[in-house]
C-alpha cells in the first residue's frame, strides 16, 4: 500500500499535464528510483550475455512515460501498474529486435516466478512468455492483468488487488490460477516445439 509520507504522484502527474516543468523535475525524482528497482527486479535474473541494463530499460520506460504526457492515474499503485505495461512492451520489443526465436535456441530466459523457477527449474522466453499472457487475456484478462502487475510490475499482492478494484483473497487465487495455467501453457508449447 502507498506510504502516507510519500509525495502524491498523480498530484503531481495533474501538474505536469498542465504544463508545469517543475512538478516534472519532482515526479522524475520519484518515478526514477521505482523504474530502476522494477526493472532491477525484472531482470536480476536474465541469461548471462544478454545485453539490456536494468538502467536502460528504467531509461527507456521513463521516455516512454514522459513522451506520452497526459498520463491519467488515480494512485501510485495505478501508475505503477502503467509502468508494468510499458516495461513489458519494451521487453517483448527488445527480444523480437534481438531476434530471439520464438521457442528454445537462444532464448532469453525470464524466470516468471521464484516459486516457478525452483518448482520447473526452467527459464521462460520473454516472447513465449508474453504469446501465452495474451492467450491468458482472451480467456480471462483479470488474471493475465495480475500476473501482469506482479511480473512486469513488481507490484505486491496487496497493490494488485487495489488496481484490479478485487479483494486480496481474489487477488491471490487469481494469481495462484494463472500461474498454473501459465506453467501448464508454457510446458506445452515448449513440449510440442521439442517435437
Amino acid at each position: 500500500m502507498a506510504n502516507p509520507r510519500q509525495p502524491d504522484i498523480t498530484a503531481m502527474l495533474a501538474a505536469w499535464n498542465c504544463g508545469d516543468r517543475d512538478a516534472l523535475d519532482r515526479l522524475t525524482d520519484i518515478v526514477y528510483p521505482e523504474l530502476r528497482r522494477m526493472a532491477h527486479q525484472h531482470l536480476a535474473h536474465r541469461r548471462a550475455g544478454e545485453s539490456l541494463e536494468s538502467a536502460a530499460l528504467a531509461n527507456e520506460a521513463y521516455l516512454k512515460l514522459v513522451r506520452a504526457g497526459g498520463i491519467r492515474c488515480e494512485n501510485r499503485v495505478h501508475f505503477l501498474a502503467l509502468c508494468a505495461q510499458i516495461m513489458r512492451r519494451i521487453l517483448v520489443d527488445h527480444a523480437r529486435r534481438r531476434g530471439f526465436a520464438k521457442r528454445g535456441g537462444n532464448a532469453l530466459r525470464v524466470p516468471l516466478d521464484e516459486v516457478l523457477l525452483v518448482a520447473q527449474a526452467r527459464g521462460i522466453e520473454v516472447l513465449a512468455l508474453n504469446e501465452a499472457l495474451d492467450a491468458l487475456a482472451r480467456i480471462d484478462g483479470r488474471k493475465s492483468r495480475v500476473v501482469e502487475l506482479r511480473y512486469f510490475g513488481g507490484l505486491n499482492i496487496e497493490e494488485a488487488a487495489e488496481v484490479l478494484g478485487v479483494s486480496v483473497d481474489t487477488a491471490k487465487r487469481d494469481w495462484r490460477m494463472a500461474r498454473a495455467w501459465l506453467l501448464a501453457e508454457l510446458t506445452r508449447k515448449h513440449d510440442t516445439a521439442g517435437s
